[in-house]
């Protein structure tokens, strides 16, 4: 994949990643943490194992295998634990009990790019 195949595939996937993202929180009555840095490295992370996994494999934890993590499904977003308990692992789904929960449960696409340092292969 070049550069440029790579970024387009990118931005889509970022877009994907934010809209799903905001749609969660609105259905799940979850919110972004407080510093919106965090959800932003999070969502691009999701978007980058969509991009070279084909599903968003949670980017927050250690795998040794993520093709095999990625098929199996249960670490991809959101999460069996979050589906379950509502407990997300990377702090993108918040509670409104949790400490770090901010007010806001929409980000927007510049936003995560901004926040996140871009995508930008070159």
């Amino acid at each position: 994949m070049s550069d440029e195949e790579r970024d387009a595939a990118m931005e889509k996937a970022l877009k994907a990643m934010t809209a799903f993202s905001n749609k969660y929180t609105e259905n799940t009555n979850t919110y972004y943490c407080s510093d919106k840095s965090i959800p932003a490295v999070v969502i691009k992370g999701l978007a980058e194992h969509k991009v070279t996994l084909g599903t968003p494999l949670c980017p927050c934890r250690f795998y040794e295998d993520k093709e095999k993590e990625a098929k199996e499904g249960y670490w991809n977003c959101p999460c069996v634990p979050m589906r379950e308990r509502h407990e997300c692992h990377c702090m993108l789904f918040l509670t409104e009990e949790n400490d770090f929960a901010g007010e806001e449960n929409n980000i927007t696409f510049d936003e995560v790019k901004d926040l996140s340092g871009g995508f930008s292969s070159s």
